[in-house]
């Protein structure tokens, strides 16, 4: 005899399909940004992001990667290279921006987009610290 569910079962994930989905990981990643220790000073007193501005530009850069709409990737190489030479970017860095995307992702999403998604941030991310910020970087296990 089957188990009834209960109030407690885990949503079912689904895949990053919609502008919709995308956005609730967006902000969920940046949510988790803003309190970070290690990154919440990069963002908030470098960079001094504008999140009303910025969270919408990012939300159509992430529709443009995954849904082939939304936007473009505009400025990221520039904006990163100012904010490097700002206050340098290190490893640590990556590996934790990197690591609250993939969990922001695996939270909420499951499926091809959402490997996706993943596999981009490692790509970017990896070309980033290579020609902006001088360092070798691979993905955390």
């Amino acid at each position: 005899m089957a188990e009834p569910a209960t109030a407690s079962a885990a949503p079912a994930l689904v895949d990053l399909a919609t502008r919709s989905a995308v956005h609730d990981v967006v902000v969920a990643f940046y949510r988790e940004v803003v309190v970070d220790e290690l990154l919440a000073p990069i963002f908030d007193e470098v960079a001094e992001v504008d999140w009303a501005s910025h969270l919408p530009r990012l939300v159509d850069y992430w529709c443009w990667i995954l849904l082939g709409h939304g936007g473009s990737g505009g400025q990221v190489m520039s904006v990163h290279r100012q904010l490097h030479a700002a206050e340098p970017i290190r490893a640590e860095h990556c590996d934790r921006w990197y690591e609250l995307w993939v969990r922001s992702v695996d939270e909420r999403s499951s499926g091809p987009l959402a490997d996706r998604a993943k596999a981009h941030a490692a790509s970017l991310m990896g070309s980033m610290a290579k020609h902006l910020f001088g360092v070798v970087w691979t993905p955390p296990r």
